[in-house]
């Protein structure tokens, strides 16, 4: 599957992420990676100054990491989740997020 970098690429991603429960935050901050992982709350915040692309890709980064049930999404986004992950790398040791704040 492949896809474009649009705003309608973004808005998709975010409703997924709202689905699973995840809160986006797009904030200012020092984050080596563009993004954080608040865990316990369910948070990403995304650094700000990332133009659409930027987003996107953090988003993409984050989500083979967090836990998604998928029972909770709507058939749409279980169907566009399920090719995320398909093509993400098989080997995805090498992204670290930042996790603390």
């Amino acid at each position: 599957m492949s896809f474009k970098y649009t705003a309608n690429t973004l808005k998709k991603l975010e409703q997924l992420f709202e689905e699973a429960n995840f809160t986006i935050r797009f904030e200012k901050g020092n984050f080596n990676s563009g993004y954080c992982i608040l865990e316990d709350r369910r948070v990403a915040v995304i650094n700000r100054f990332l133009d659409m692309e930027g987003r996107i890709n953090a988003l993409l980064e984050i989500l083979p990491t967090i836990s998604v049930n998928e029972e909770e999404l709507s058939t749409e986004m279980q169907r566009w989740y399920k090719q995320l992950i398909a093509m993400q790398p098989a080997n995805n040791s090498s992204a670290q997020p930042e996790t603390d704040l």
